[in-house]
């Protein structure tokens, strides 16, 4: 019952926002939704807080939270609008997902998946099943979407896809996520404690999803060099600013990958250059 009552508050604030919004096609200039999934306790709200300059403590997120920013863009010019979407609960609210995410807005949303680097057991769980269920509910989506705008979906793959050298060479080997994606590991303060190996295992297989379905990757903490840094790669995503080509694969220090500039055969090497005689663990490595 508790979870039907959450259904339907959420379900009604957005009906209410969509009719104080745009009609028509439901995009406009300068408009850009930003979806943030991921660990519950994980520091979502942070970042976004973080992001939008706002000194507040974060609560906690129960259900599906909504806020906005705006940024100028120049004199007598409309702002850029940016609306940031939270999803609380970890994976217990999968169904949410469908609520921000709709034929009108999906050509201007990215999703951010932020991953606890200080509860390992839980990352492997909690990446895939978020990650299929936004998937799954995208992909719908755009099913409906291209049967009434066949070349906004052509126009969205093709921006996809266009954040990796067409002589890449894993160009055939990758699935890029359907929407732009993020991967941020936070609590990296924590994490950097951890034994070297445990470390090596969770950045290869990070760096491995991300490259897979075509995501940036970061690892952030409470630093405020980081947390500038991340502050950097959502302003891309909401406003539309430069993105970043700082590239970091050292797994002693917090890891910056754009999206695009990894490799496999690059993966493979900084795993196997720090190996010490035959790999005794395959199923990992």
């Amino acid at each position: 019952m508790p979870s039907e009552t959450l259904w339907e508050i959420a379900k009604a604030e957005v009906e209410r926002r969509g009719s104080n919004g745009s009609e028509g096609d439901g995009v406009e200039t300068g408009e850009k939704s930003v979806f943030f999934i991921g660990s519950k306790n994980g520091g979502k709200t942070t970042i976004i807080l973080r992001c939008l300059d706002r000194d507040e403590p974060p609560k906690p997120t129960l259900a599906l939270e909504y806020t906005y920013g705006r940024r100028a863009k120049g004199h007598n010019i409309p702002k850029d609008i940016a609306h940031f979407w939270e999803l609380g609960g970890g994976t217990s609210l999968l169904d949410l997902i469908s609520i921000p995410i709709t034929s009108d807005t999906l050509r201007t949303f990215s999703i951010v998946l932020v991953l606890d680097l200080s509860k390992p057991n839980d990352l492997w769980p909690t990446m895939e099943n978020l990650l299929h269920a936004t998937k799954l509910h995208v992909d719908k989506v755009i099913m409906k979407l291209g049967k009434k705008n066949a070349k906004a979906v052509s126009e969205m793959r093709q921006k996809i896809w266009s954040n990796m050298q067409k002589d890449h060479p894993d160009r055939e080997l990758i699935d890029p996520f359907p929407i732009p994606l993020v991967i941020i590991g936070s609590k990296y303060d924590i994490f950097q404690d951890f034994d070297s190996e445990k470390r090596k295992v969770i950045c290869k297989t990070l760096r491995f999803v991300a490259h897979y379905y075509g995501a940036s990757l970061m690892f952030t903490s409470k630093s405020e060099a980081l947390l500038l840094k991340i502050r950097g790669v959502i302003n891309q995503l909401a406003f539309g600013i430069d993105k970043s080509k700082s590239t970091c694969v050292d797994q002693n220090k917090p890891l910056f990958v754009t999206a695009g500039l990894d490799s496999l055969s690059q993966i493979e090497y900084q795993h196997t250059k720090r190996c010490q005689g035959p790999c005794k663990r395959p199923s990992i490595c």
